[in-house]
């Protein structure tokens, strides 16, 4: 198994990655785990790599989203009100 130092230096290189990144390692995980033949200590190792990969492709994904928010927030301040987005 993982030391918790391992496991921590992991933890930090996966929120250095890119969106596009963390994106194509995750699926490269999922298809690893799909595909079998791994030990249950490899398994787990995946699914851990996994679950950190799938929060760093949900914070870039938040963050553009707040970032989007706040550009129409702005043009709406900008017409004064009017136009927006429509949910």
């Amino acid at each position: 198994m993982t030391s918790k130092t391992e496991t921590e230096a992991e933890q930090v290189a996966a929120e250095a990655l890119g969106y596009e990144q963390a994106r194509d390692e995750l699926i490269e995980v999922v298809r690893r785990l799909e595909a079998g033949g791994t030990t249950l200590e490899e398994s787990l190792a995946l699914w851990e790599r996994g679950e950190e990969l799938a929060k760093v492709c949900r914070r870039w994904l938040e963050g553009a989203r707040a970032r989007l928010d706040a550009a129409l927030a702005e043009e709406a301040g900008e017409d004064g009100g009017k136009g927006g987005r429509e949910d």
